[in-house]
């Protein structure tokens, strides 16, 4: 008897965390910088009803089941781009729209930058940018877009 509680307790354990794998990401160069540190730690719970997952490297974060929104800290600082800028939040992004739906956002003149990657199928990528300022604010700008 204890052995068949036992083991349906172990296949309960396994269904649910066999529901929320670890999403895989690759990290940036200077993912260990401590100002990634400082954004990591105030990075929202969920981002427009997307629980945040957990991943597998240093200074990024996963949202949705799929994923539906990604970020990475510690990537190089841009501050010339022929990418549209746009503020959201106090903070400016650079909006790389080639794979589109999927919207590639990066910080303008913030050392080290932060990329985020927003499926708009299943995210808005305002809502996104917006839930995310507070964290990514902790990374002064040097500049700001043109314009």
């Amino acid at each position: 008897m204890k052995f068949l509680l036992a083991a349906a307790l172990a296949a309960g354990t396994l269904a649910l965390t066999g529901c929320s794998a670890t999403v895989s990401l690759d990290p940036a160069a200077d993912a260990n910088n401590p100002a990634c540190a400082n954004v990591v730690v105030r990075l929202p719970d969920s981002i427009d009803n997307n629980a945040k997952r957990q991943t597998n490297s240093q200074s990024t974060a996963a949202w949705g089941e799929p994923t539906s929104v990604i970020l990475r800290c510690g990537l190089p600082e841009v501050t010339v781009s022929k990418l549209t800028c746009v503020t959201a939040s106090g903070i400016d992004w650079l909006v790389d729209e080639s794979k589109k739906p999927s919207y590639r956002f990066i910080t303008f003149a913030r050392k080290p930058a932060i990329e985020v990657i927003v499926d708009s199928q299943k995210v808005s990528g305002v809502s996104a940018l917006d839930e995310l300022s507070q964290a990514v604010s902790q990374i002064p700008a040097t500049d700001k877009c043109a314009g």
